[in-house]
């Protein structure tokens, strides 16, 4: 299905994702924190490996931070390219809607906050 979608709303819908994208990199700086002070207070081995295991998680969240970030910002390059190359009644135009993006950043959402909830149940657990 080639969707469209008129270009403000989707400047508007990338605006909203990156800034979404920001707080999730500071929410992985905090748990990352937090994490810390759980590797800190318990030593044993089986706690060291859970802590791993979710220093692991946060990079890999990060990454996909970054990936989706990226993509964002080809599709603002690509809707001000459209902008610039005929700026007449650019309110009313629409161009092929970022569904892969949408769906990216759909399914890092869910998977992040499942990652989180994971993590706080363990940290609550050991500290």
């Amino acid at each position: 299905m080639n969707q469209k979608e008129n270009i403000f709303n989707q400047h508007e819908e990338n605006t909203d994702w990156k800034n979404r994208l920001d707080f999730y990199k500071t929410e992985i700086q905090i748990l990352k924190n937090l994490l810390g002070e759980v590797a800190e207070k318990n030593t044993a081995e089986d706690v060291q490996k859970q802590v791993e295991h979710y220093q692991n998680q946060f990079i890999v969240q990060r990454n996909n931070i970054d990936l989706l970030a990226h993509n964002i910002q080809l599709n603002e390059d690509k809707l001000q390219k459209e902008i610039v190359s005929n700026p007449v009644a650019v309110d009313h135009r629409k161009m092929a809607y970022h569904q892969t993006e949408k769906e990216f950043i759909d399914f890092f959402e869910t998977n992040f906050n499942e990652v989180r909830h994971d993590f706080k149940v363990f940290a609550a657990k050991w500290m």
